[in-house]
């Protein structure tokens, strides 16, 4: 990895009922870290789809968030960029965790599948990389969202675990989706550089488990750099 390359972390707010998978996001800068790659979290300045209370589960009605502030609780203060500020040359590679708010406040596939739409300023951030021939890594439901953002431009090999309703999706969006059995395995693209592990698509997976997949999946990225 080139060391005066800084990886790129998409956010899409924080916990993981309608922003980023706290643990995922941890874990992912974690390994990072260990790793000895720096990076940068990055996020949208813009409204969460909805809030939803972690303790009941449900929605907060009239409540309202912003996934850059919400981030920036994973991040720290005043360490997280807002993406309109972001360009994909500074980065090395791109690594997004998961999390509702992937499907819901960075696109909308949490609600129309394989009919959502993506901001257009995460697809751009999303299809830079790609064209760049930069390498991404994509966690627990990322991999849905590099398949909207890859749809029409190639076919990629990835995985979401073993759920049969997120595989159909992506197939109909024109990528290749790979069963995998628990939360350590990993699915890698060579081709397009991609490198995708389920996580917390396997709901009972154990912490420790989601972290081995989130090492190998940042290891991985980082031999591509």
């Amino acid at each position: 990895m080139a060391k005066s390359l800084k990886v790129a972390v998409l956010l899409a707010g924080c916990g993981h009922l309608d922003g980023a998978e706290v643990r995922e996001a941890v874990l992912t800068l974690l390994a990072l870290d260990q790793h000895g790659a720096a990076f940068q979290c990055i996020a949208p300045n813009a409204n969460q789809h909805h809030v939803i209370n972690h303790v009941t589960g449900e929605p907060s009605p009239g409540a309202v968030r912003n996934i850059l502030e919400e981030a920036s609780r994973i991040a720290r203060v005043g360490q997280c960029l807002d993406l309109a500020k972001a360009q994909v040359e500074d980065y090395g590679a791109l690594v997004m965790p998961g999390g509702y708010g992937v499907a819901k406040n960075l696109c909308s596939f949490a609600f129309k599948g394989a009919e959502a739409e993506v901001r257009p300023d995460v697809a751009a951030f999303i299809q830079g990389f790609f064209d760049a021939k930069k390498p991404v890594g994509a966690i627990c439901i990322a991999p849905a969202l590099v398949a909207l953002a890859l749809s029409g431009r190639g076919s990629a090999l990835l995985t979401l675990g073993n759920d049969a309703d997120c595989a159909a999706a992506v197939t109909e969006l024109g990528q290749q989706h790979r069963d995998t059995p628990n939360a350590h395995e990993i699915v890698i693209d060579e081709a397009h550089k991609l490198v995708t592990t389920p996580a917390y698509m396997f709901d009972d997976a154990r912490l420790s488990d989601v972290f081995v997949g989130i090492e190998r999946c940042v290891a991985e990225v980082l031999k591509r750099c």
